[in-house]
């Protein structure tokens, strides 16, 4: 992580903060941080404008894939034994004398409703947390403040950047630039919502335009505009409602409470808390169902994490295994399956479309291994390719359908239904309308 400083009171700052941050977390040797000189900066990182920065701190970070790591979470669940549904939402709420006893759930896509029984209901829903809790009390009052994020992504060659690097906006705020293959994404925003939980938050001209404008001003590169933009998404952020405060001034703790009906509901927190979040949660839930829960001890890794030596020394591995494949395929391989790298290459390693980095090898993992069931699920929660992979956003619509219809059993009417929405929805994600009010 790249922190530049205009100036050698900026710079103390910044080393006086990162010292701290590394006492608290018992940092030390090689992870350290470390002071760039102009020099050094023009070095490693030539693109930023050397007449506003002179110096910069360096310190080790790391990111993560949301949606890699819900699977990982969820394949890890499935493995102890819980029962896992998607494409299903929560519809009621099943009472046994005025406690919570279960919920309905409605399949989206084989219309049936299900009913599940459970000793204990969590409410975990995000965004959604609120409809859910009036599921339980039609009148309670709403807890939650939904703020949007967004992240847009520019080709690597139109913004050749080699760290992750923090960049501050006008209005005072810090985003990122974050390298990833043949691409570089740039985010986030944090503006107040008012349009209601969605899965699919727009993506506005001006929230592109704000991103970028601190882009254009510490890099030299040949100004980037909305057109440049070759993928772009949104979330929201269930967080906490403080009245009076902006989003971007809200606290991102976390809060779990009882319902008058006994469904436990979590809110709130951030991603790099989940697990005390989740154990928190489960503790209520335990007292909620008359459980009393066992010391988990420590945590085995999730899914794919079981390897040894870093990413570095699998991609590697990975590349020597199988010298056919290219190195940009290796690096995202790695990166998205971990230790099952080579189990999805033993279904097939072949690219699914010219230059496109996807191999057909993920498809058959998403299907056989993932739940995935749409072809929506595959190209933006499981390869990723819609937005991460310029090369394959728009390659490998038709190829991963054909392999999914054949897994599936798909008609010819189905995936070209299935082909249409994807297609449909990579061309809303560029859009850039205008918020609705």
């Amino acid at each position: 992580m790249l922190v530049p400083a205009r100036s050698r009171a900026g710079l103390v700052k910044f080393q006086v903060g990162l010292t701290a941050y590394e006492k608290l977390g018992a940092v030390e040797g090689a992870d350290l941080h470390r002071t760039w000189s102009a020099q050094d900066l023009a070095r490693e990182e030539p693109l930023l404008d050397a007449v506003r920065y002179h110096w910069a701190c360096v310190y080790r970070e790391y990111v993560t894939d949301d949606a890699r790591l819900v699977l990982a979470n969820l394949r890890s669940a499935a493995a102890d034994g819980a029962a896992v549904l998607c494409h299903a939402p929560v519809q009621a709420i099943v009472r046994e004398g005025g406690r919570a006893a279960g919920l309905e759930a409605r399949c989206a896509l084989a219309g049936r409703t299900l009913r599940v029984r459970a000793r204990a209901v969590v409410n975990a829903a995000g965004p959604w947390v609120d409809e859910v809790v009036r599921l339980e009390s039609p009148d309670a009052p709403p807890r939650l403040h939904l703020s949007k994020g967004i992240h847009v992504v520019l080709p690597a060659e139109r913004l050749p950047v080699h760290h992750l690097a923090i960049l501050q906006t006008e209005d005072r705020r810090s985003i990122f630039t974050v390298p990833r293959g043949g691409a570089v994404y740039v985010g986030t925003t944090d503006t107040s919502y008012a349009g209601g939980a969605t899965e699919w938050p727009g993506v506005t001209q001006a929230d592109v335009e704000y991103l970028l404008a601190p882009v254009n001003r510490d890099f030299q590169v040949v100004p980037l505009r909305p057109a440049d933009v070759v993928g772009a998404w949104a979330g929201l952020r269930p967080l906490i409602a403080e009245p009076g405060k902006a989003a971007r001034e809200m606290s991102r703790k976390d809060e779990v409470w009882i319902g008058p009906a006994g469904v436990v509901t979590l809110a709130g927190g951030k991603l790099t808390g989940y697990r005390p979040m989740a154990a928190a949660t489960l503790a209520r839930a335990a007292e909620q169902a008359g459980l009393r829960l066992a010391d988990p001890g420590e945590e085995p890794p999730l899914a794919g994490g079981d390897f040894a030596g870093g990413l570095g020394a699998l991609e590697a591995a990975l590349r020597r295994e199988a010298p056919d494949l290219s190195g940009d395929a290796a690096v995202r391989l790695a990166r998205l399956y971990g230790s099952e790298a080579r189990e999805v290459l033993a279904l097939g390693s072949q690219p699914l479309a010219p230059g496109a980095p996807v191999v057909a090898g993920e498809i058959d993992w998403a299907v056989g291994h993932e739940g995935a069931c749409r072809l929506e699920d595959v190209h933006y929660r499981r390869t990723r390719a819609a937005l991460y992979d310029p090369a394959a956003r728009d390659a490998v619509v038709e190829p991963a359908a054909l392999r999914m219809a054949a897994l599936l059993g798909w008609s010819d009417a189905r995936r070209e239904e299935e082909i249409a929405a994807v297609r449909a929805r990579l061309a809303a994600d560029l859009a850039f309308g205008e918020e609705a009010r």
